[in-house]
């Protein structure tokens, strides 16, 4: 969410932003709206401020007098009544009108509609040579036992997976090591709930935008006994990443600000239901309705100079994982139509994976400005006691079972075996994984 006041100093720019991010927002119907709603909540503070007057003087006056401004008072309150039913009526389509302005992007950003126009930054690794047909994923999981599709769709649909044995302690094991060095690196660790009410969503921009993406939770079993109770309780959502439950952490609150930036580190199940990638990686475990995930959230002063230093750090801690298992990787910066409505800046992090003959996405880091703490009502005390809204950022530590097929594709031996990257050995016990 902005701030109406700066919409209304820059409404040229954001009628740029709006274009650049492919929005579809009638920025013009938002500010008659805005017009309108100022006027009557003028004309409301108006009928207080003639009640407070009146209260003050009807104590003075004669019976006669206090019958007549009594009676005045009376229409006053009925004309009240008429501007706030005009109030509550305009509310909702400003309100909702106002949950899609867009974040105004960096200078950096490259205007374009979608993917196509993302620009690389870097890139870092040495692609795998194989003097043998190098195989999938799919083909690598199968053979050794480590992935289960055919019984994951008979148990859990489309999409649905099982991971086994190896394949196990190897995902645990690169959460676990992502998770360690975050913890050293100063960031508090969470393990954040997953089932999350409704202002969660829409404080960290995911509704209305993704609200086809989110998977809700009901309950047609219920008790016929119960229904009348059921229907009063309110809906919940399984979250598709921990950045919403992390953010909605300090929702409400107002921090201090020598206690910025706040870093915080959720591990979680993922849960998204894939809705707009309808016929794409239909194959294995690319996409996926589940998952796990260790995201990042980091909370700091309303300083763009200080939110892109952090932005930085997170983006270099997510770089410095993919180093130490050696898979090569390259980092874009998300042009305006890829980026979403939040976002000021995003860059995405794309590893290796042989089977797809490039890079897949695997990170995603973002910085937001105040987009979402103004959602969430998240602000600090200043040094001169002004109250101001934090910036939030956000990034993926590690995903998985994504970074599985670039472990499994890059590390795969002529033989066979899959080699285990070093840093993971420990936790899967062994240095190669035959048949």
């Amino acid at each position: 969410m902005m701030d109406i006041r700066f919409v209304r100093e820059n409404i040229e720019l954001f009628k740029k932003t709006i274009k650049d991010k492919s929005m579809d927002l009638d920025l013009d119907r938002l500010l008659e709206l805005d017009e309108k709603r100022r006027q009557l909540m003028t004309s409301l503070q108006d009928f207080n401020e003639k009640k407070n007057k009146a209260s003050k003087e009807i104590p003075k006056m004669s019976a006669e007098e206090k019958k007549i401004k009594i009676a005045e008072m009376k229409k006053i309150d009925l004309e009240a009544d008429k501007v706030k039913e005009a109030l509550q009526k305009i509310s909702g389509e400003y309100d909702s009108l106002m949950l899609i302005v867009p974040n105004i992007p960096s200078a950096e950003t490259p205007v374009g509609p979608d993917e196509r126009s993302n620009r690389e930054l870097l890139k870092w690794g040495k692609l795998p040579e194989f003097d043998f047909k190098p195989k999938s994923h799919i083909e690598l999981g199968l053979a050794h036992d480590l992935l289960d599709l055919d019984r994951g769709v008979k148990v859990s649909g489309f999409r649905g997976y099982y991971l086994k044995n190896e394949g196990v302690t190897m995902q645990l094991g690169i959460l676990m090591y992502s998770l360690n060095k975050l913890v050293k690196k100063g960031f508090t660790p969470m393990i954040p709930p997953t089932l999350v009410r409704d202002f969660v969503l829409v404080g960290s921009g995911h509704f209305p935008f993704g609200k086809d993406e989110i998977y809700q939770i009901g309950n047609p079993h219920r008790l016929k006994d119960q229904e009348e109770k059921d229907e009063a309780k309110e809906t919940m959502y399984l979250a598709g990443t921990s950045e919403p439950s992390l953010l909605a952490y300090h929702s409400g609150e107002i921090l201090e600000e020598k206690d910025l930036p706040k870093r915080y580190c959720g591990f979680s199940p993922c849960y998204r239901s894939e809705v707009g990638s309808y016929g794409k990686d239909t194959k294995g475990i690319y996409r996926i309705h589940e998952f796990m995930k260790v995201e990042q959230v980091v909370f700091c002063r309303a300083d763009v100079e200080e939110m892109m230093k952090l932005s930085k750090e997170l983006e270099e801690i997510s770089r410095e994982i993919l180093e130490d298992l050696q898979l090569p990787y390259r980092v874009i910066i998300n042009a305006t139509g890829d980026q979403g409505a939040g976002k000021y800046e995003m860059h995405d992090i794309e590893t290796w994976m042989p089977s797809r003959e490039g890079y897949g996405e695997t990170h995603s880091n973002s910085a937001l400005t105040d987009w979402q703490a103004r959602r969430l009502n998240i602000r600090y005390k200043d040094k001169r006691g002004d109250l101001r809204y934090v910036y939030t950022l956000n990034n993926t530590a590690i995903a998985s079972p994504r970074i599985l097929i670039a472990i499994w594709e890059n590390y795969q031996q002529k033989d066979g075996s899959l080699a285990v990257p070093k840093a993971l050995q420990d936790y899967v016990g062994k240095k190669v994984i035959k048949n």
